[in-house]
């Protein structure tokens, strides 16, 4: 019998060593752009006399129709290995206890290895309340028929689907698919024709503005706009290339290559989508989350802290998780916003001035 193929033609074990460099490569500071985020160009203006009692803080909020506890995602990460079936369950778990929402790692193993749903079944049953999203690759998407992706949000019962588009990585990786013509089309029939809200997602290079200005005839319900300042994806997959290679040699040439989260999120606030904006990328606490949140984003996403945490136990994830509330809900205090939507209303963000 023939061995079952991944999506790009690659055996399942081949798939799974990818995924399982891509956890231990993304833990490793060199692969991080921290500190071009923009985040330090941003402050939030001190309240000395907060009419407020902390214990009356609020960090309730509402996307995709949804009353939501948490404004924090924890991002799509990875999946289709033995290690992170466990690594799921811990995140999910954690994040139905703490009303965060959810984005699973990508779903495209599931396309051509139908007992690949049995994870997302199983990771259902065990945390039946956690507010997930699907997930799967632009170019996978492009070449998926509707039936299909409307099974993974079924397998996993989704609230909504996840749409990553990775360029750079894609022509990076040395399995990479850079196949991205038609992705609009896809884009726009996926969202009239699936069954959840659709969310467009970078991976790390962030969005410009011209094709933010082109979402807005897609149909997408938020674009999560993943800039640069965080993990690049560029950086880890040359450092799976062959030492030497062209790949190898071409990701030292996009070493800084993106859109910082900053610069991707005022150009998506700027030209009011009727979509929601996002913001991931390199964000590593409640008060980066905080700032984000004033500029307008309406969810804050986290990847490699909260993967750092999880690695380690559920204890150590917890307590991650309440260190960015608490953050979040101290910045609120200290600029006496009681709730998120206060922080959006009262202009209490401003440029550093350098």
């Amino acid at each position: 019998m023939a061995s079952i193929q991944g999506s790009s033609g690659e055996p399942p074990q081949q798939f799974e060593n990818r995924k399982q460099d891509h956890i231990r490569l993304s833990l490793d500071d060199t692969n991080e752009a921290l500190g071009a985020s923009g985040l330090d160009r941003i402050q939030l203006r001190h309240e000395a006399l907060p009419e407020l009692d902390f214990a009356e803080i609020s960090i309730n909020t509402h996307s995709l129709g949804l009353e939501l506890a948490s404004p924090f995602l924890v991002s799509s990460m990875t999946a289709g290995h033995p290690d992170g079936e466990d690594l799921n369950l811990r995140l999910a778990k954690a994040c139905e206890t703490r009303g965060w929402l959810m984005g699973v790692g990508s779903q495209r193993r599931e396309l051509n290895d139908p007992s690949a749903a049995q994870e997302w079944k199983s990771l259902r049953a065990k945390a039946p309340k956690a507010i997930m999203l699907g997930n799967l690759g632009l170019s996978q998407l492009i070449r998926t028929p509707l039936e299909q992706v409307q099974a993974l949000v079924d397998s996993l019962e989704a609230t909504a689907m996840i749409i990553h588009t990775n360029p750079l990585q894609e022509c990076l990786q040395p399995e990479g698919t850079p196949q991205f013509k038609g992705g609009f089309k896809a884009l726009r029939d996926l969202c009239n024709g699936l069954s959840v809200p659709v969310i467009l997602k970078e991976t790390g290079c962030g969005f410009s503005g011209p094709t933010l200005e082109r979402l807005k005839e897609v149909g997408v319900a938020a674009v999560d706009v993943s800039g640069f300042g965080g993990t690049h994806w560029g950086r880890i997959e040359g450092g799976r290339s062959q030492s030497g290679s062209v790949k190898s040699q071409a990701a030292r040439s996009f070493w800084n290559w993106g859109v910082s989260t900053v610069e991707s999120l005022e150009l998506g606030l700027s030209m009011a989508p009727g979509y929601e904006v996002w913001a991931s990328g390199g964000l590593r606490s409640g008060l980066d989350g905080a700032k984000v949140l004033a500029m307008g984003a309406r969810i804050v996403g986290f990847a490699k802290p909260i993967l750092k945490a999880a690695l380690k136990g559920e204890v150590q994830l917890h307590q991650e998780m309440e260190r960015m509330e608490f953050e979040l809900k101290t910045a609120l205090f200290c600029t006496g916003c009681g709730n998120i939507s206060e922080l959006q209303s009262k202009g209490i963000w401003s440029w550093v001035q350098r």
